[in-house]
Order: C-alpha cells, then sequence, then structure tokens
C-alpha cells in the first residue's frame, strides 16, 4: 500500500491530451519520514507512523523529542496508516524518507482531512429541510425544523436531525485519481475537491 501525508494547497486546473479541462487539488505531499514501526506483537497491530514538515528542536517537549529522535528528524505532524496483513519490519525502517513520487498517474487513492467548519447552523442548511410555507400564518417560522417530539415517548429521540456544529469532521473521499506528480516539488493533482480548508493536514493512500 502506498501512503504519505502532506497540506492541501488550492485547486487549480490542468489540461488533458485532447484538450478537456480537469478540475484537481493540488497537495504538497511530503517528504515524510518513517517515525516509528508498530507491530502486533508489541502494539497489538500493524502500522507505520510517518512525520511531516521538519521544524525546529526547541517546539518540542522532551518526551516528543525522545520519540522523534530515532528518525533524526522533528517533525511537525505525524500521522499513522494501518497496515494489516504484512510483514513491515523488513521492508521499512524508521527515518526512511517518503516522497511523491511513490504515486503514479492515473493511480487511485483516497483521501482524508478534516472538513471546514461552518459553525452553528439551522436544519436548512445542515440537513437540507425546506422549512415552512412563507404565508398563512406563518410569521417568523420560516426556517423553523418544526415539531422534534411524540406525544407516546414524551421526549426527543435519539439521532432527530436538528440544528447544531456543521463541519470539521473527518472526512475520507475514497477513488480518486492521481492526474499529476510533480516530483521536482512534490506536489500531487488529485482529481475533483477534497475536504479541508488551505493548510489542512491530509492524509492520502492507495485504494
Amino acid at each position: 500500500m502506498k501512503f504519505i501525508v502532506g497540506k492541501k494547497l488550492n485547486m487549480t486546473q490542468l489540461w488533458s491530451e485532447n484538450g478537456k479541462r480537469l478540475s484537481v487539488s493540488a497537495v504538497l505531499a511530503g517528504p515524510c519520514f518513517i517515525t516509528q514501526i508498530k507491530t502486533k506483537d508489541t502494539d497489538g497491530y500493524d502500522a507505520v507512523q510517518i512525520g511531516f514538515e521538519e521544524v525546529k528542536e526547541t517546539r518540542f517537549t522532551k518526551p516528543e523529542k525522545g520519540h522523534l529522535k530515532k528518525s533524526g528528524k522533528y517533525l511537525r505532524t505525524t500521522v499513522e496508516f494501518r497496515l494489516k496483513g504484512r510483514s513491515i519490519e523488513e521492508k521499512l525502517k524508521v527515518g526512511e524518507q517518503i516522497s511523491a513520487t511513490i504515486f503514479q498517474e492515473n493511480d487511485r487513492v483516497s483521501v482524508q482531512s478534516i472538513s471546514k467548519g461552518k459553525g452553528f447552523q439551522g436544519v436548512v442548511r445542515r440537513h437540507g429541510f425546506s422549512g415552512a410555507p412563507a404565508t398563512h400564518g406563518h410569521k417568523d417560522q420560516l426556517r423553523m425544523p418544526g415539531s422534534i417530539g411524540a406525544t407516546n415517548p414524551q421526549r426527543v429521540t435519539k439521532g432527530r436531525r436538528m440544528a447544531g456544529r456543521m463541519g470539521n469532521d473527518t472526512v475520507t473521499v475514497q477513488n480518486l485519481k492521481i492526474i499529476k506528480v510533480d516530483g521536482e516539488n512534490n506536489v500531487l493533482y488529485v482529481k475533483g475537491a477534497i475536504p479541508g480548508a488551505r493548510g489542512a493536514i491530509v492524509k492520502i493512500k492507495s485504494v
């Protein structure tokens, strides 16, 4: 399985060989470094932890420095990828570098990030409710949710769609295609939109 961590840059457009315009998301992917290898014997499961974006050593606490010292790099963000049923200790080493060139054009990937936070929203925007009629006695109730409970249980049932905080959730978009790999600048161009604001940390792995 191929995997990497990056930072969302922006959305832009590229053109295919037949002149078709493609909307793509640019991701600064790597260089990343392996900071820890977890195995079923020591941790209960198989996984690889990689770090992204090297910063000054003074930004870390002593425990963090001790953890990152093995990789030889002090990295701002560390992310874990689970690997099931693979012998990873022999293939991967702590401190090994992973760059954007691990992927190729037309590779299918899943992208995970934290979506944009939209604050406290009503039911019309949050859940797509149509609202109430604008006339016939419905004063100031155009965007109201309506009844939220039933007579029999005399309480609001679990899962009722109501107003509340919207966005700022972990979102995964699967089966996206990589259109272009810029190995010199470590930039991946992924077809379509991906979750998150500019500068958001993005996890990319092969499908």
